[in-house]
C-alpha cells in the first residue's frame, strides 16, 4: 500500500486544552471538506442527513406546539408570570432534543461512511493512513462500538434529563438552569461521538477516548458545543456532521493521537 502524499498545510491552533480550539478544528473541517479527495466520502452522509432532516423537522413542526403546551402545564399557578421565560427555556430544550435525535440516527445509519471520511481525512492531513482493516470485519465493530456509545448516550442523558425535572418541580427556579446542563452534556457526547471514528480507525478503547477527552475537557467542549450548536439549527444540521467528522479528526491528531494506547483487540 502506498504512502499517501502529505496533506495540506493548515494554520495551526495558537492555545493549548482551550474553548477556543473548537472553532479552530471546526473551521479546518469546513476547509478540508471541500477538497475533492473528500468529496465522495462525504457524499453518502449528506444524502442520509438530507432524508433525515426532512423526516425529523417535520415530526419537530408538528409536535412542537402541543409539546410546549404539555411541559407548561405543570407550571404553578403562582408563576404564571414566568411562563414566557418558561417557553423560551422549553424550546430550546426541545431544540437540544431535536440536535441530539438528528445527530444519533445519522450516526447509526452512516457510521461506516463516517469512519472512512475519518481515515480519508488522517491520510490528507498526515500523509500516513491508519491502519487498513477489510469491510467485511470494519462495519460489524463499527455498529457495534455506535451502539456502545449510544448506550452510554442515553442511560446517561435519562438519568440527568429525570434527575433535572425532578429539581425543577421542586426547586422551580432549576427549570432556567437545566437548558444549560443539558447544553453541556450534549457538548461532551457531540464531543465523544465526532472524536471517537479517528480514535476507532487506531482501535483505541472506548474508555481511553473519554478519559483522553477529559483530560482536555476545555478542548473537547468547545469543540462539542459548536457541533451541539450546529446540529439544532435546521438545514446547518445537513452539513455540520461530517464538518464536524473532519475537525473531530484534525483535534485527534492534534491533541490525543500522542497519547493513544494502541491495542489490538
Amino acid at each position: 500500500m502506498s504512502t499517501p502524499a502529505a496533506g495540506p498545510k493548515l494554520s495551526s491552533k495558537k492555545f493549548s486544552n482551550n474553548l477556543v480550539n473548537g472553532l479552530h478544528y471546526l473551521s479546518q473541517g469546513a476547509q478540508l471538506m471541500l477538497r475533492p479527495e473528500l468529496r465522495l466520502f462525504i457524499l453518502v452522509p449528506l444524502l442520509v442527513n438530507l432524508a433525515l432532516f426532512v423526516a425529523i423537522t417535520g415530526i419537530l413542526i408538528q409536535q412542537f406546539g402541543g409539546a410546549i403546551d404539555w411541559m407548561l402545564d405543570f407550571l404553578p399557578g403562582w408563576l404564571d408570570f414566568l411562563s414566557w421565560i418558561l417557553w423560551t427555556l422549553f424550546s430550546l430544550l426541545l431544540l437540544l432534543v431535536y440536535g441530539y435525535s438528528f445527530s444519533i440516527l445519522t450516526n447509526l445509519i452512516a457510521a461506516p461512511f463516517y469512519g472512512l471520511l475519518a481515515e480519508k481525512t488522517e491520510a490528507l492531513i498526515t500523509g500516513q493512513a491508519p491502519p487498513s482493516e477489510p469491510l467485511a470485519r470494519m462495519i460489524p465493530r463499527v455498529m457495534l462500538r455506535e451502539l456502545r456509545k449510544l448506550w452510554y448516550f442515553l442511560w446517561r442523558g435519562a438519568l440527568l434529563t429525570l434527575g433535572g425535572f425532578i429539581l425543577s418541580f421542586i426547586i422551580p427556579p432549576f427549570s432556567v438552569v437545566m437548558p444549560v446542563v443539558m447544553f453541556i452534556w450534549g457538548a461532551w457526547c457531540m464531543a465523544i461521538q465526532y472524536v471517537d471514528y479517528p480514535a476507532d480507525n487506531h482501535q483505541t478503547p472506548f474508555p481511553v477516548l473519554r478519559d483522553q477527552l477529559a483530560g482536555k475537557k476545555y478542548s473537547s467542549l468547545g469543540f462539542g458545543g459548536l457541533v451541539m450548536g450546529g446540529t439544532m439549527l435546521p438545514i446547518a444540521n445537513i452539513f455540520i456532521l461530517p464538518i464536524a467528522v473532519v475537525g473531530g479528526t484534525a483535534f485527534w491528531l492534534d491533541e490525543l493521537k500522542a497519547s493513544a494506547e494502541p491495542t489490538n483487540n
